[in-house]
C-alpha cells in the first residue's frame, strides 16, 4: 500500500511542476565551508574565520562585532553603508578596507555551480519558470550574486532586498505570489532541511541539495527534465 501511494503521488506531481526555485548558498554557489548556528545566527565559519584572520582578530571577536549588523543586514533593516560603518567603528578600522576584505574573502571561498546554472537555463528554454530564493546579507550578495546570471531568471528573491528571510513563511508566499503559481506547481531546492520545511508545509515539492547528480535525478523523478 505504501508503494502504491508513493507511485500515485508521483503520477499526480508529474507534469504539474511549472517552476523550479533555487537557493544560492551551497546550491548555485558552492563552498567547502561549514554552516553553523551560533546564538541563533547562521555563519559559514570558513569565510568568517578567514575574515577574522585577515583583520588580525579572533573569530569570537569578529562574530561578537558582527552579531547586530549581520542580522539586520540580512533583512535590509540597515543599509550596506550602515552595516560597514557599524562594524568598522567596532573594530576601529577603515570602512572601505573592511568592505574589501569581506567581499574578497567571500569571493575566494565560494565558486559558481556552473553545471547547475546551465541546467536551470535549459529548464527555462523548455518552458519552466526558474527562480531564486536566497538569504544573503548585503556584502555576501555583492560577492556571490552575479547580476548577469540573475537577469536570466524569471524571479529573484533575496532576503536583504525584500525584508524577509527563510525559514519564515512570508518569503515563500511572496515568491509564489510573484511567480503567479500555486505551491503544488513549484519545486524548491535548498541545502538545509529547515528551509525546506515551510515549502513542504505550503504544498511545494522540496529537494535537499547534496550533489548536482542527485538533484537532477530527483527532479526527473517528479517529471522535471530538460
Amino acid at each position: 500500500m505504501h508503494i502504491e501511494d508513493s507511485e500515485m503521488k508521483e503520477k499526480e506531481v508529474r507534469g504539474k511542476i511549472k517552476a523550479v526555485i533555487f537557493d544560492i548558498g551551497s546550491v548555485l554557489v558552492l563552498s567547502k565551508q561549514t554552516l553553523k548556528v551560533i546564538n541563533g545566527k547562521r555563519y559559514y565559519l570558513g569565510v568568517h574565520e578567514s575574515i577574522a584572520r585577515k583583520l588580525g582578530i579572533s573569530l569570537d571577536q569578529w562574530l561578537d562585532t558582527l552579531e547586530f549588523p549581520y542580522s539586520k543586514s540580512y533583512v535590509g533593516k540597515i543599509s550596506e553603508a550602515q552595516t560597514v560603518s557599524v562594524i568598522s567603528k567596532n573594530l576601529n578600522c577603515n570602512p572601505p578596507k573592511l568592505k574589501k576584505v569581506i567581499v574578497e574573502t567571500y569571493k575566494e571561498n565560494f565558486k559558481q555551480n556552473t553545471e547547475l546554472y546551465k541546467f536551470a537555463f535549459k529548464l527555462k528554454k523548455q518552458g519552466y519558470k526558474i527562480a531564486i530564493l536566497s538569504d544573503q546579507w548585503q556584502l555576501s550578495k555583492e560577492a556571490v550574486v552575479d547580476p548577469k546570471l540573475m537577469a536570466k531568471f524569471n524571479l529573484v528573491i533575496i532576503s536583504c532586498d525584500v525584508g524577509l528571510r527563510k525559514p519564515d513563511l512570508p518569503i515563500y508566499k511572496l515568491t509564489l505570489k510573484k511567480l503567479g503559481l500555486k505551491p503544488q506547481e513549484c519545486v524548491f531546492i535548498d541545502n538545509q532541511t529547515w528551509n525546506l520545511t515551510p515549502a513542504k508545509k505550503l504544498g511545494m515539492e522540496a529537494i535537499l541539495f547534496k550533489t548536482n547528480k542527485q538533484v537532477f535525478k530527483q527532479l526527473f523523478k517528479i517529471g522535471v527534465k530538460v
